[in-house]
């Protein structure tokens, strides 16, 4: 293999054209809001009471070695289900997604077993990323103290069910983070915790990326993607918007939203 060149650029995720589509048994549309949008990108399978959703369209971007990567876009653009299709979770309908590195995917709703306790969720969700058992034992403490759970109480004792969304949130990244990553994909996980773990997270993040990570951040918060991200990608219904400098996309997309 060549040797690398002062400067050279690694990517780590290539998506070309990517087009996922969901299909739905026996979906019918209502007068709920949420279904009325989704309504507008539904057609018709080719059996008979099988919908399809054309949830993500034509999608083509290079991710590189070192980047941290927002990901905004009104609900339903698709933000989500482009991560899942990078993570290897979604086969595409049309087009390709490489990574170079293992990608994972954090999310909001990642699964923690809610019987279990925190601490025998840090060893099993430690284990899942790789680690080792050895590795889990030298970085219990610091991933406890990181999520902050046990700031008002012995928590990390006590069964997940016992645990706010916020608190099972914040344990979720923590485990996630206390791993170097060559593609971590975060979900919303940083807009359930208090300004001082969301800085603990924005500066994790930039950790990850300084030791050749890449970081995507899907996040409605702009100040998080504003703190945190050197570039963004905006979908709207399923299409990149637009693709460039955080700030830049940024002002289009307040101007797009009003907000």
């Amino acid at each position: 293999m060549a040797e690398q060149t002062i400067g050279e650029r690694i990517p780590t995720v290539i998506a070309e054209d990517v087009h996922i589509v969901y299909r739905v048994n026996g979906a019918k549309t209502g007068k709920g809001s949420a279904t009325v949008a989704l309504s507008r990108i539904f057609k018709r399978g080719d059996d008979r009471g099988v919908r399809k959703v054309h949830a993500v369209r034509g999608v083509s971007f290079v991710a590189y070695r070192g980047e941290a990567i927002g990901l905004i876009g009104s609900n339903g653009s698709g933000k989500s289900t482009l991560l899942r299709a990078i993570a290897g979770l979604l086969p595409a309908e049309k087009g390709r997604v490489y990574t170079n590195g293992q990608p994972s995917l954090l999310g909001v709703n990642a699964a923690l077993m809610n019987d279990l306790t925190g601490e025998r969720n840090v060893i099993l969700g430690g284990l899942a990323m790789g680690m080792s058992r050895e590795d889990i034992r030298a970085r219990y403490q610091e991933i406890v103290e990181f999520s902050g759970i046990n700031d008002k109480g012995d928590f990390i004792t006590l069964p997940m069910r016992t645990y706010s969304s916020g608190m099972a949130a914040r344990l979720r990244f923590s485990i996630a983070a206390a791993k170097d990553h060559d593609v971590l994909m975060i979900d919303e996980a940083l807009a359930t915790g208090d300004a001082a773990f969301r800085k603990r997270s924005e500066e994790r993040i930039r950790e990850l990326r300084e030791h050749a990570g890449t970081v995507f951040l899907v996040s409605h918060n702009n100040k998080s993607i504003r703190d945190t991200c050197d570039r963004v990608l905006w979908l709207e219904r399923g299409e990149l918007r637009m693709d460039g400098p955080t700030e830049e996309v940024l002002q289009e997309y307040e101007k797009f939203t009003g907000k």
